[in-house]
């Protein structure tokens, strides 16, 4: 059964998905970028996100930087791009993390959910939100909620006319209707942040933009 047709059982969420061309997730590599980029994009706009992202990327002539790059990076040149003392830190952070873990893309593909969630929130400045991104917009999983994303909340507050007043009443409502969306959670999320418009997809180097970090 196509992500469609199974949300579709949802008679309120039916009403936002597209009539011809579903969303598609993809996977990609380079994930060390995609965290950092996550972190400097954070509390932002899209394009004012973007410009951190080009003045980032100009710092290594245009292309990826390996997370070796990064970790070499110093932090006054992070600040000098317009990166404030916290977020020039945690990329520094996600850089030395990378390394001293020895991560490859490939681990993180092969491993669940909870676990990498787990794994990378032991960075200092990555929260769940952040993994949570990571794990829909770069890692291509199907089956993620973002129940502390404050697009994703108005939108079900609007959609199931929910009280927002009780965040943990209104959070285990969100819990419990989004069960019934598993095994492709992360495509209602997309199709609920279109509706509200709040997050638009995130650009060729990763970023979105919420209140959660």
């Amino acid at each position: 059964m196509s992500h469609i047709a199974h949300l579709s059982k949802d008679k309120k969420l039916q009403k936002l998905l597209p009539q011809e061309v579903p969303y598609v997730l993809t996977k990609r590599k380079n994930v060390h970028l995609y965290l950092c980029n996550s972190i400097m994009s954070q509390q932002l706009s899209t394009k004012v996100a973007d410009v951190f992202q080009k003045r980032f990327l100009g710092l290594y002539g245009g292309k990826n930087p390996s997370a070796q790059q990064i970790a070499a990076t110093p932090f006054e040149t992070l600040r000098a791009i317009g990166l404030s003392n916290a977020k020039a830190n945690y990329v520094l952070n996600v850089a030395n993390f990378f390394i001293q873990e020895k991560i490859t893309d490939t681990l993180l593909h092969k491993m669940n959910e909870d676990d990498l969630i787990k794994y990378l929130t032991q960075i200092k400045g990555v929260g769940r939100w952040t993994v949570e991104m990571i794990l829909m917009f770069t890692l291509g999983r199907e089956d993620v909620f973002a129940v502390d994303d404050l697009g994703i909340q108005q939108a079900m507050c609007k959609l199931y006319k929910m009280d927002a007043t009780d965040k943990k009443a209104m959070k285990e409502k969100m819990l419990l209707i989004s069960k019934k969306w598993s095994p492709y959670r992360t495509y209602a999320c997309r199709y609920l942040w279109g509706w509200k418009d709040t997050t638009p997809p995130p650009p060729p180097e990763g970023g979105t933009k919420s209140k959660k970090s």
